[in-house]
């Protein structure tokens, strides 16, 4: 078991890494082919179907949680009809997911006839269609996908996730380069997809003696279920309404170049974000721990701020960065028409910092069972968010809808939430913000002063902007090491370096 949660940590970030790559190179390699106008269709029809994804309700959790358990405890019978309850629930939600695709299907011509041609709308159809059938398939199936993570056989997950990235890419590639468009790629998807469904399948058929066992559904059961993926579900409702919503509003009334531009940003929001989850979890069986054995609230808040000033450390590169060097490397890498996926980028970009920089929050309201407040919050900023989102996108595109997402997060995970860590949780965000500023004195001093020599020296290719970028880290970096980080900082860095030179 210790050689799977190593080899499965390990081929995680080969995964993570795998990701990032083909966005970064796969991404403006499909804008070309598709070109604006069908890349947005395909995003407009990704959107709507991300809406029906909610409707697993937490249950692929609930399934990893519960197996786990009964594992523990022994029990292989109750889990067998564990397994038989959640594939008929799923049955059901396949086909309630058929039944709403049918419905979007014959009525999106009254959703988007203002902004789409009837060729353009056909198209989406089909799209929409294929990427509904899809799901469908994906519910019921999915199941073998949590059980493989509960039975924590990592290494056969990562590796079947592996397999389909790289074989999907290039099949894709392949597909582009012979004049295929957005209907192609979502079949290879899809059979992708069943491929990997059907391989789970297997591996818990015959490696892990895995059965379906149908009765009677327990109601006892079945309630503790709900209740506990209630939370969860409303998470997922408040992600997709986040960053889904912008390209079905934009689809309805400004069409599909204007999604495609958003969906660019959006992209590139994923990428930012996962700069900061990568490094969140170091932290998270200490304050477990020390929640667990009632710490103090000075003991939670320096870990706290301690968490903060290491995920800024990355953050605050990464995001001056692209504040200076953003703008061309779109135009590069993304090509003429996407200009305007820089402002939306920054709207994303600057409110976000916030909370993924205070993610360890999130643990430490995990870990003193009090999440309903920031779930109900988060599902009501959400909602203000979509309300807001139609009138500013009618008025001023892909701009205007990203001013609706960066508000609702500056009001909600900003405002709200910050005053709700500090008068209920305790933690000291007084200080925690005194140190960030402290941090950001390098970062906005090379900031105006790389917005002046670059005002000199215009980036006109790749080269040099690899250049720029270059010359930006060989000042930026050693100024932050020393002026901006602490001893603790310093030594993350050095201790490992240290350890290898020794060697």
């Amino acid at each position: 078991m210790k050689s799977q949660l190593k080899i499965g940590a390990l081929l995680s970030y080969v995964v993570l890494a795998l990701q990032n790559l083909v966005g970064l190179v796969y991404t403006p390699f499909m804008l070309r082919m598709l070109g604006k106008s069908e890349y947005g269709l395909y995003s407009i029809a990704a959107s709507i179907v991300a809406y029906l994804t909610i409707l697993d309700l937490g249950f692929g959790n609930a399934i990893v949680r519960y197996t786990a358990k009964y594992r523990a405890e022994g029990k292989v019978e109750e889990q067998h009809k564990m397994f038989g309850m959640f594939f008929v629930l799923y049955c059901i939600i396949s086909l309630v997911v058929l039944i709403a695709g049918c419905v979007l299907c014959l009525n999106a011509g009254n959703i988007f006839d203002a902004a789409m041609t009837s060729v353009e709308l056909s198209r989406t159809k089909v799209i929409l269609a294929l990427m509904v059938g899809n799901l469908a398939i994906t519910f019921p199936l999915s199941i073998f996908g949590s059980i493989i993570t509960a039975y924590e056989q990592f290494v056969f997950q990562k590796v079947v996730a592996i397999v389909r990235i790289v074989l999907n890419t290039a099949t894709m590639i392949v597909l582009l380069t012979m004049g295929y468009k957005a209907i192609a790629m979502v079949v290879v998807t899809t059979i992708f997809n069943v491929v990997t469904l059907l391989a789970n399948y297997w591996y818990c058929k015959r490696r892990l003696n895995v059965k379906l066992k149908f009765g009677q559904f327990e109601l006892p059961f079945l309630k503790e279920v709900a209740l506990y993926s209630f939370w969860i579900f409303l998470n997922v409702i408040m992600d997709r309404i986040y960053w889904s919503t912008g390209q079905f509003v934009l689809g309805a009334f400004a069409g599909p170049a204007a999604v495609a531009v958003f969906a660019v940003a959006i992209q590139l929001q994923y990428m930012y974000m996962s700069f900061s989850t990568a490094i969140s979890g170091v932290f998270l069986p200490k304050v477990t721990a020390m929640t667990v054995n009632d710490s103090s609230g000075r003991a939670i808040s320096d870990l706290f701020i301690k968490t903060g000033r290491v995920q800024y450390c990355v953050m605050a590169l990464v995001l001056s960065g692209f504040i200076l060097f953003g703008r061309q490397f779109i135009n590069l890498w993304a090509g003429n028409g996407y200009e305007d996926a820089y402002v939306i980028a920054l709207l994303f970009f600057v409110p976000l910092t916030v909370p993924l920089i205070q993610n360890l929050g999130i643990t430490i309201l995990q870990a003193r069972n009090q999440m309903k407040f920031r779930s109900l919050l988060y599902l009501v900023i959400s909602l203000v968010s979509l309300a807001t989102q139609i009138p500013l996108a009618k008025r001023y595109g892909g701009i205007g809808c990203a001013c609706a997402v960066a508000g609702a997060l500056v009001l909600g995970q900003i405002i709200v939430m910050n005053l709700y860590y500090q008068v209920r949780q305790k933690i000291n965000i007084v200080r925690f913000w005194v140190e960030i500023v402290k941090m950001s004195v390098v970062p906005a001093v090379l900031m105006v002063a790389g917005y002046k020599v670059l005002q000199l020296y215009e980036i006109k290719g790749w080269t040099s902007l690899c250049v720029g970028i270059l010359a930006y880290l060989v000042v930026y970096l050693p100024l932050f090491f020393y002026i901006s980080m602490n001893r603790y900082e310093r030594n993350m860095i050095l201790d490992p370096l240290r350890k290898i030179l020794k060697r």
